[in-house]
């Protein structure tokens, strides 16, 4: 195995030598091991080939360490009431729960007919969204779609739901298992800056009314692959006016409509039918901690399904359960709460901007670098580069992209992503955390530079 490098995210061990060494973990035996032991044993064994987060020179994908905050709420409902979907589960957990969802609302500045509900990610979110939306048409065409399921439509196979080619792919995920199919997503290009293209969409509703009965749009508030926010206030403006619901999926980019400089990005989200949101990417907040809002509270009428002892039609007390499907879930909103106490809103928004901050200087640094494209002006906390190195032939620079991602990946030292842009392969990083510099982004972008010495092409 290799050693562990004091700046390395991780072991830098392959896959099979990961696996030797957690072996001893999972050799269950008929006796216990003392707690002392076992630390020891998970300290040699597994932490090594654990990513630190917490490092600078993390910035491929959504994670980070949990803020102190967030921590102390995790550690408080692990101690006392994990779970959270009913009344008879934890009454303060509940009442917490429905609290922080009315006062999230006023801070999207949603009207009090507004609501909101804990998910376990964006995924289950958009996924949820697209349900609500169907059952409201289906509603809308005279039957109850929790009775009658697709069956009830006179024409199933034209249900649609539009979203931009750089949508999030849990949305294929939502299509699937609403029995609608790959072929009932229709994903519409972009513009220049990765944008659902308004004119395309427009267009294709109009030339498409009678081939597709379209149930529901999808905005995405910071696409995962450049961050960048979709038109919000002019696609929901469409979906009023072709009696479309509207959905936005913010669970990357929603979290800076905190900072006052970039909640002109976000206009129009409070006039969506539905939007997710996921704290648990900038806010440091521990995994599962994703929210769903809606902007009529009784849309979540349609998910509700009341059994013989566990949330009972005639409870008086309120069941965050009803509002979607799993009837086992984390108290997550403690750590919310906890976190944006401990913080208040000013550090909080102080902890949003200084990944935005590096991305910003880091564009300037390079603004006169001849080997370095940046793919797209940063909206939000992504940066899509590519190296070009001069006299480099144009037909290979895909692979060039490639190739310095796997031998960065290989190395451990640093972690970026890599995504596609159209016809174009390009290096991805992520400045999510508060710990992420201009410094540590320009010395990634530097090494995977430097990696082009290598290339074999």
């Amino acid at each position: 195995m290799k050693k562990e490098c004091p700046k390395s995210l991780y072991s830098g061990a392959s896959p099979q030598e990961i696996a030797a060494d957690l072996m001893p973990l999972i050799e269950f035996q008929d006796e216990g091991m003392p707690l002392d032991e076992l630390n020891h044993l998970i300290e040699k064994k597994l932490i090594p080939h654990l990513i630190r987060y917490d490092r600078p020179e993390f910035h491929s994908l959504y994670n980070s360490f949990p803020e102190e905050g967030a921590e102390f709420g995790a550690r408080i409902a692990l101690q006392y009431n994990q779970g959270v979907t009913n009344w008879l589960v934890s009454p303060g957990g509940v009442m917490l729960e429905e609290l922080c969802a009315q006062v999230l609302c006023r801070l999207f500045d949603l009207s009090s007919q507004a609501d909101a509900t804990f998910m376990y990610c964006g995924t289950y979110a958009n996924q949820q969204a697209l349900y609500m939306a169907l059952h409201q048409k289906a509603e809308k065409s005279g039957f109850d779609l929790n009775v009658s399921g697709l069956k009830g439509f006179a024409h199933p196979h034209k249900l649609a739901v539009i979203a931009s080619e750089d949508a999030h792919f849990s949305l294929k995920h939502a299509v699937r298992i609403l029995g609608l199919g790959d072929q009932a997503l229709i994903s519409l290009p972009v513009d220049e800056n990765r944008k659902l293209d308004i004119n395309k969409l427009k267009s294709y509703i109009k030339k498409n009314r009678s081939e597709k009965d379209i149930f529901c749009i999808v905005a995405t508030a910071g696409t995962t692959s450049t961050g960048s926010v979709d038109p919000i206030l002019q696609i929901t403006e469409i979906g009023r006016k072709n009696d479309i619901w509207i959905h936005v999926d913010g669970a990357y980019g929603l979290s800076f409509n905190f900072l006052p400089e970039k909640r002109i990005l976000f206009h129009g989200i409070e006039k969506a039918d539905s939007f997710c949101w996921d704290p648990h990417k900038q806010m440091g907040v521990p995994i599962p901690n994703s929210l769903l809002f809606v902007r009529r509270k009784q849309d979540f009428i349609r998910m509700a399904v009341y059994g013989n002892y566990f949330n009972r039609p005639d409870d008086p007390e309120p069941n965050p359960g009803l509002k979607s499907p799993p009837s086992t879930r984390p108290f997550s909103a403690l750590s919310l709460v906890a976190s944006i106490r401990h913080q208040g809103l000013d550090r909080l928004k102080k902890r949003l901007r200084a990944p935005l901050t590096a991305v910003e200087g880091v564009i300037k640094s390079l603004k006169n670098e001849k080997e370095i494209e940046i793919c797209l002006e940063p909206e939000l906390g992504i940066l899509c580069y590519r190296i070009i190195p001069q006299s480099f032939p144009y037909e290979k620079l895909n692979d060039l992209q490639k190739y310095l991602f796997l031998s960065t990946k290989q190395e451990g030292q640093r972690s970026l992503s890599l995504t596609s842009l159209g016809d174009r392969t390009a290096l991805r990083l992520v400045a999510l955390s508060p710990s992420v510099t201009i410094q540590s982004l320009l010395d990634t972008i530097e090494y995977t530079s430097s990696l082009t010495r290598s290339y074999p092409g």
